[in-house]
């Protein structure tokens, strides 16, 4: 168990001493690049500050998770039972991909004002597409030779669909949220750059603002820490979810 994590631990270590000798270079300015001692302070004296900001940044990303888990899912099983429905929405999901989320963001905000909604859209937005793929290609996985034993079983097409194609796209599922997950994050960032009153995402634009870079790349930390707790949890949720997945993987 220790040797597994013992390389990425290793390899971190490394990236932050590196980071640290770079930063203690006389040719570097401290207003450019923040050191990790500075970015440690940073986080004790501004704490209070961050955690506040932290927590309004979780909920819209949580908030806003769920709203795409939900309609992906939905969308995912209805264009996997009706198909013209799949062959006109699947070409349109993956040309809005194409549209940058930057792009977006300021429009969401005249749209829906500057509260928690923009940010709620903009991270179900950027999290959509992953689970309803992945979901989609998890009911299609399914072989035709279970999906013919059903139909001679007897078993009518939602029969089906609860019993066989739904647990067989679980583990895509979780492929989908754990990728929806990582890049949940920055989703709510760019909804609070164009337009909030808190957020993490707020704190640091104000704080390269202000040039206070260490609060900054604090506040990048505390970003990046997120999201991957985020992934983590859907790593868990998976293996509680999918303990067949599990062992087929150990083998």
């Amino acid at each position: 168990m220790l040797t597994r994590y013992a390389g990425p631990a290793l390899l971190l270590a490394i990236a932050v001493a590196a980071w640290q000798g770079v930063a203690s270079l006389a040719s570097v300015d401290d207003l450019t690049l923040a050191s990790p001692v500075e970015v440690i302070r940073a986080l004790g004296a501004d704490w209070r500050l961050l955690a506040d900001n932290a927590l309004v940044t979780l909920v819209e990303v949580v908030l806003g998770l769920a709203i795409a888990i939900g309609a992906g899912v939905s969308s995912a099983i209805a264009m996997h039972m009706v198909r013209p429905l799949r062959d006109a929405a699947y070409p349109l999901l993956v040309a809005s991909q194409a549209i940058p989320i930057v792009v977006l963001a300021p429009l969401f905000v005249l749209a829906l004002d500057y509260g928690i909604g923009p940010k709620l859209a903009i991270v179900a937005l950027i999290c959509f597409f992953p689970i309803t793929v992945n979901v989609l290609d998890g009911l299609r996985s399914v072989e035709p030779s279970v999906l013919k034993l059903m139909r001679s079983l007897g078993a009518s097409r939602f029969a089906t669909l609860r019993k066989v194609e739904l647990p067989a796209s679980l583990p895509s599922f979780f492929s989908g949220l754990r990728v929806a997950a990582s890049v949940s994050v920055i989703g709510a960032v760019f909804g609070e750059w164009a337009g909030a009153e808190e957020g993490l995402g707020r704190l640091v634009l104000l704080g390269n603002n202000q040039l206070q870079t260490p609060r900054v790349y604090a506040g990048v930390v505390l970003l990046a820490a997120m999201a991957v707790a985020l992934f983590l949890i859907a790593t868990l949720a998976e293996r509680l979810a999918v303990p067949w997945r599990r062992l087929e993987v150990s083998r």
